[in-house]
């Protein structure tokens, strides 16, 4: 039976696939990848979905190499293929940084500490931030306090980042009315119908359309540059963040300045991480058809300037797949810097595996487990003469 380009990528980007590293490859260039690859995102409506999307279409093309995405709806379900070894790769967000640190949800037996490796992240030029309904009488941060704000299940990332949000105004879950929602999108349709004030997500995120066109509206709220000190209290419990100005959003005029660009905030998102089960080959490939692609992908979802070899933040929190290595080498910007710091990345996640190992050893109560972790955890990383975020 023929088949349309547009139903075979339509049915490739749906489902849960297993990734034949070890299948029949198609090559172009120097590019080696499999025939078919799969990797976990956030759910349909999230930004970091219709990117995967628009670089399926793009590895379909050009290499021949169908992409399956498979949604989750919070951080646990995302990193559960990368555990099982349905796939070795993720299209994450911060939670991979959480879920490498062993912390919050994947500080319990069931968890500790992931081998993670980053190959390439999207650092656009949108931002990661709170989000308010219009009609809510929200102007600034402080004036959040007393109104409801979603607390997603089973999302620490999300939340992390909503509790950072919160302290720059200097307010607490305690200042608030916390509704509890089971997912991402579900947080973002519970703003829609009123059932609360305030959600965190990206500023393209396509439910924020929703979110703009409804009698509610939207208004985004700034994190200014100039104060040092609520920064400080942010970074308290998002080490991650990093000012930005931000220049896409949905509907982005309608914030404190009334400007665009507005002072927010952005990390990385999707970071696109792998376990040890993704060969150097497909680190390889997939580091290069998308970075050497950029002007074939750039147009094809929400904010994907960050595509680029020279958005790439070498030396950040997590360490680099060899693959990838081999292609920062190759383009001539992987440097000995990059080498050091590397290798410390490798010697943290060592101390975090030798401190699993030894609180696992000592069979503590499922109820006590977190704090006995918790403790462990930072006394290796203290030892060591490591930083300790999520104390």
């Amino acid at each position: 039976m023929k088949m349309t380009y547009r139903t075979t990528v339509s049915k490739c980007l749906v489902g849960l696939a297993t990734i034949a590293v070890g299948s029949a490859t198609a090559l172009a260039g120097e590019v080696n990848l499999p025939s078919q690859i799969s990797w976990t995102a956030y759910g349909t409506t999230s930004s970091g979905y219709a990117q995967s999307i628009g670089i399926g279409q793009m590895l379909l093309k050009k290499y021949k190499t169908s992409l399956r995405v498979i949604p989750g709806k919070n951080d646990v379900s995302r990193m559960v293929p990368l555990r099982a070894g349905q796939t070795p790769l993720c299209a994450c967000g911060i939670a991979s940084y959480f879920a490498q640190e062993g912390a919050f949800m994947f500080g319990t037996k069931k968890w500790g500490p992931m081998r993670i490796y980053n190959i390439f992240n999207n650092i656009g030029d949108n931002g990661q931030q709170a989000v308010s309904a219009g009609d809510a009488g929200i102007k600034t941060i402080q004036d959040i306090k007393g109104k409801r704000v979603t607390w997603i299940k089973g999302a620490p990332a999300l939340n992390m980042n909503m509790t950072a949000f919160l302290a720059f105004g200097n307010l607490t879950w305690a200042d608030v009315k916390k509704i509890v929602v089971p997912g991402w999108k579900q947080s973002a349709e519970a703003v829609i119908n009123g059932q609360a004030d305030v959600t965190w997500g990206s500023t393209v995120s396509s439910s924020y359309n929703k979110l703009a066109a409804s009698p509610r509206g939207l208004y985004w709220l700034s994190l200014p540059h100039g104060d040092k000190a609520a920064w400080k209290r942010a970074r308290a419990f998002a080490p991650h963040w990093a000012p930005q100005m931000v220049k896409i959003g949905v509907n982005l005029k309608s914030n404190q300045s009334g400007k665009i660009p507005h002072e927010g905030m952005n990390y990385p998102y999707p970071i696109f991480v792998a376990t040890n089960k993704a060969s150097d080959d497909l680190a390889y490939g997939l580091t290069k058809a998308v970075l050497d692609n950029y002007e074939s992908i750039k147009d094809s979802g929400p904010s994907m300037s960050g595509y680029q070899l020279s958005k790439q933040n070498l030396k950040w929190i997590f360490p680099y797949h060899p693959g990838a290595i081999k292609f920062y080498k190759e383009k001539g910007v992987w440097t000995a810097e990059h080498d050091k710091r590397n290798a410390e990345l490798m010697k943290r996640q060592d101390v975090l595996a030798a401190a699993w190992k030894k609180v696992m050893a000592k069979n503590v109560a499922d109820d006590k487990f977190s704090a006995a972790w918790k403790k462990e955890r930072a006394a290796a990383l203290d030892a060591a003469g490591m930083p300790v975020p999520f104390r």
